[in-house]
């Protein structure tokens, strides 16, 4: 990995000094923005931050074919593999929440996922033959974690896990736990559309996260942020917009506009919740929620007319009258 990109000194407070520093991760720009007494800490501090990332990506990345995740679709076919404790933390929450939402979560939807990879890049959607090859070869209870033992199995051949709806979350997590152990208290890890943050910066009572469809940046501390849409990554086909994120039960992008906001206090469960409730949709969204006290979403919702409608779990914090406002997104206010 090269050297952290060159710091930027923003300020300067009596104590530390704010410092941030970027660098292409798992597929994605990682920003990094931290208060440190020095630029030499600044500097531990981000290659430690940078390298975790790189670590989790070469372990969980679908795209690498050495990867610790392709290596185990390869091998663990009716026995169990031992794996790393990366693979295993994110495959174990995986399979909580998929168990949680009945599926609308499932990470052994790869094969779905990269025959839609290849439609993007076509600009045509798969024919209704090769979604049904596909999707035979996918369903969470097909995977079996084993937390005690350290292992993981699958039932078939040719099944692929891809983790890309809760990887971004958990290396954000994971890179502000590096962060920590050099000393720094106050930072804050952007992956995209995830964040994750600790204490709230000098002389600040939180970091301000801005979202699109709210009128005031939301004031936080110790907790992350993910944002979950078809903004980005889409498919358009014969008059429809199909999303990058799949419904496990159909094996098709999802084509209703939406957009969702968690806030959780770990990165790891806001991110894969984002794409949880994108599927299963407003109001399975909010039920589910209710079952996750821990879990607080905004979701953004545009119909046929062009108009928004923004809903919220009861403890989501801010104005959620957001009908003109269009959709949500989260980012880093200064």
């Amino acid at each position: 990995m090269g050297q952290a990109g060159s710091l930027r000194r923003v300020g300067n407070p009596p104590i530390t000094q704010r410092y941030e520093a970027v660098e292409p991760h798992m597929g994605t720009l990682i920003r990094i923005e931290l208060y440190a007494r020095d630029e030499a800490q600044a500097r531990t501090a981000f290659r430690a931050g940078f390298d975790r990332i790189a670590q989790i990506d070469a372990a969980l990345s679908d795209y690498r074919p050495d990867s610790e995740l392709n290596r185990v679709c390869r091998e663990a076919i009716d026995h169990p593999v031992p794996v790393s404790d990366d693979l295993l933390q994110v495959a174990a929450a995986s399979q909580r929440l998929a168990r949680e939402t009945n599926g609308a979560f499932d990470i052994t939807c790869g094969p779905l996922t990269h025959l839609w990879r290849e439609a993007r890049k076509s600009h045509q959607p798969p024919d209704k033959t090769a979604i049904e090859s596909a999707r035979r070869r996918c369903g969470y209870r097909k995977l079996h974690v084993d937390s005690a033992r350290h292992t993981i199995q699958l039932d078939l051949p040719d099944m692929q896990l891809d983790v890309g709806g809760i990887a971004k979350g958990y290396a954000a997590d994971q890179a502000l736990a590096a962060l920590t152990k050099f000393g720094i208290r106050s930072a804050l890890v952007a992956a995209s559309g995830d964040l994750a943050f600790s204490n709230a910066p000098p002389g600040e009572s939180g970091w301000k996260i801005g979202l699109d469809a709210l009128a005031n940046p939301l004031l936080l501390t110790h907790a992350a942020v993910s944002t979950s849409g078809s903004s980005e990554q889409h498919l358009d086909a014969g008059g429809k917009r199909y999303s990058h994120i799949l419904d496990p039960k159909t094996g098709i992008g999802l084509s209703v506009d939406t957009t969702v906001t968690v806030i959780a206090k770990h990165g790891i469960d806001s991110d894969a919740a984002a794409t949880a409730i994108s599927v299963l949709g407003r109001d399975a969204g909010l039920k589910f929620l209710r079952c996750r006290p821990d879990l607080e979403a905004l979701i953004v919702t545009k119909d046929n007319n062009g108009h928004y409608e923004c809903v919220a779990s009861p403890g989501f914090p801010g104005n959620h009258d957001c009908r003109s406002r269009g959709n949500s997104s989260a980012n880093p206010s200064r």
